[in-house]
């Protein structure tokens, strides 16, 4: 018989690891996917049911339609950050995250297949989100390739971006630091709730500055057909991120900052 080439010794080996967090995810269900849903549904309700209706047309089309894209891409986020962070500082408090680092895995097979993992359940609970929306919207996804590339993009980036949080992080409060002081403020403040055209010169501004406003608009524009960016700046920005916080997340494995004792 003939050995396996290195191909797909490495595929085998990222599908062996995003399989487990798969199967994390689904057997904690509870916790994982039910919550999220039940989020959402609020913020429906009260935002866009009760808060909605007086405040009219956004962007010319209803409060309730407009808010969707934001409240998805928010939860997808959300889920994508906190499951790679969690589940990576847990593999380092286990101290099992030494036996990936001695086998002859190369770093972005690990890298791969945690990230796997946290864009599936971003996947996941995006769908379900979004699935609780059509029952109070008439959201029909005009753009289904932007909607799918946007919510990959931006799973990718925040299943990085955990990564590296998770690889600095010394104790469990550190993988909360992140999303409570800096994702949740940028979430909101990323025209989830509102467009960018109502706000003065200077919080337009910083707005702009806000790399989540991109994402929130070019998935408004795959859901709604309409958005306050043009479309190319967004993806360039998230192609951007995606390169920039892979060449970090690889570097910081192949050194083995805040991996090994």
């Amino acid at each position: 018989m003939t050995e396996p080439s290195d191909t797909s010794r490495n595929l085998v080996a990222i599908g062996t690891i995003a399989r487990r967090e798969i199967v994390r995810i689904v057997r904690i269900w509870g916790q994982t996917l039910v919550p999220p849903a039940i989020t959402m549904t609020l913020y429906f309700l009260i935002f866009g049911g009760l808060i909605g209706s007086r405040i009219g047309d956004m962007g010319g089309v209803s409060y309730m339609d407009f808010i969707v894209p934001g409240l998805v891409m928010m939860s997808v986020i959300q889920n994508s950050y906190g499951n790679i962070s969690s589940s990576f500082f847990g593999a380092k408090f286990g101290r099992h995250v030494e036996e990936l680092l001695v086998s002859p895995m190369p770093g972005w097979v690990v890298l791969g297949g945690y990230v796997a993992g946290a864009v599936a359940r971003g996947l996941a609970v995006g769908v379900i989100v979004l699935c609780i929306a059509m029952l109070f919207t008439h959201v029909r996804i005009p753009h289904p390739l932007v909607t799918l590339s946007t919510v990959l993009l931006g799973a990718t980036i925040f299943s990085l971006a955990g990564f590296i949080n998770a690889v600095y992080a010394k104790k469990f409060d550190d993988v909360a630091i992140v999303p409570t002081f800096i994702l949740t403020p940028l979430t909101y403040l990323g025209g989830v709730f509102y467009s960018v055209t109502l706000l003065p010169g200077w919080a337009q501004a910083m707005t702009h500055a806000n790399p989540i406003f991109y994402m929130v608009n070019a998935f408004r524009y795959g859901l709604l057909g309409t958005s306050d960016i043009p479309l190319w700046i967004a993806y360039a920005l998230m192609l951007g991120f995606v390169v920039v916080l892979t060449t970090v997340a690889l570097t910081l494995l192949k050194r083995g900052v805040g991996l090994r004792s």
